[in-house]
């Protein structure tokens, strides 16, 4: 059985102005910077036994922090990157609907079936984000794991795992804080959800 500790990156710039980063390599904010600080706290004693990051600059720093704290190498995968939006990177809510009317309120009522102009196929993108979260848990055969990711394909991932339907991701999972756990217990495929969001200051079982 392996845990695993899904967690998403610390604060960047375009998380304050609700911007959609996606693919796009946005830097950590001071706070940002100070969540992860935060969160390398935790993983310290949390008995990790290896650390992954998307590619992403914003979840790598994170990771490394972290892994600086634990005396862990890390290591990083292009399959836990956040979903690609397309046309609509670096772009708010307001922008989309200026620029796109009647687009955005299709992707609120299916994100899936009407994902964002020119972006990733959100099914593409849980496929590849579930093999690379069970690719690190094989590859590096150990019982504690952290994945620093992405909030999007944090929670798009969920709903394969638990078996919802992904298209209600943003109902189920409307906000996943920045560097909060997301806990699931990994058995022979089956994937069991422990926690959701929880603090960092909370007791690690």
């Amino acid at each position: 059985m392996t845990r695993v500790f899904l967690v998403r990156h610390g604060e960047t710039v375009q998380n304050i102005e609700h911007r959609y980063s996606g693919s796009t390599d946005v830097p950590l904010s001071e706070v940002g910077k100070s969540q992860a600080a935060q969160l390398a706290t935790w993983a310290s004693g949390a008995k990790l036994d290896a650390i992954w990051s998307s590619t992403a600059s914003r979840a790598r720093d994170t990771a490394d922090v972290c892994a600086r704290a634990s005396g862990i190498t890390p290591r990083s995968d292009q399959r836990l990157v956040e979903l690609d939006f397309g046309a609509a990177e670096g772009l708010t809510a307001d922008e989309i609907v200026e620029r796109w009317p009647g687009v955005f309120e299709a992707f609120r009522r299916d994100p899936v079936q009407n994902h964002l102009p020119d972006g990733e196929h959100p099914e593409d993108a849980i496929e590849r984000f579930c093999d690379g979260v069970f690719s690190a848990a094989e590859t590096s055969s150990v019982s504690r794991l952290l994945i620093v990711c992405h909030s999007t394909i944090l929670r798009l991932g969920l709903c394969k795992f638990l078996g919802l339907p992904p298209s209600e991701y943003r109902r189920l999972f409307p906000v996943v804080m920045n560097c909060a756990l997301t806990e699931l217990s990994i058995d022979a495929g089956s994937v069991s959800l422990l926690r959701f969001n929880a603090p960092t200051d909370a007791r690690t079982k």
